[in-house]
């Protein structure tokens, strides 16, 4: 069994308050539990404008599979949301 995590920190230069990074961020979060059908959430800076940390999560029974799925979540975000700047990306296996 393989527990995979991608952490994603993110930039959001298009927002101006609390409430503007809240309705940019939320479809960006359903959309990739939705699509990739894994556990996500923002794990850092909730009171920061323009950044934010988000976590995925999901589990297989092969490293190899886990590995190669939270890489197509993190080119799906690249190509979706090119207006989020990806500061830094982080995949690690369990």
């Amino acid at each position: 069994m393989a527990i995979g995590y991608l952490t994603l920190h993110l930039r959001l230069p298009m927002c101006a308050s609390l409430k503007d990074k809240r309705s940019q961020l939320k479809p960006l979060l359903n959309r990739l539990g939705k699509e990739f059908n894994l556990a996500v959430a923002e794990l850092d800076y909730q009171d920061r404008w323009g950044e934010t940390l988000i976590g995925c999560v999901t589990l297989s029974n092969e490293g190899s599979h886990t590995q190669r799925s939270l890489q197509k979540v993190l080119n799906w975000v690249e190509r979706n949301y090119p207006h989020f700047y990806i500061i830094q990306e982080k995949i690690e296996l369990f």
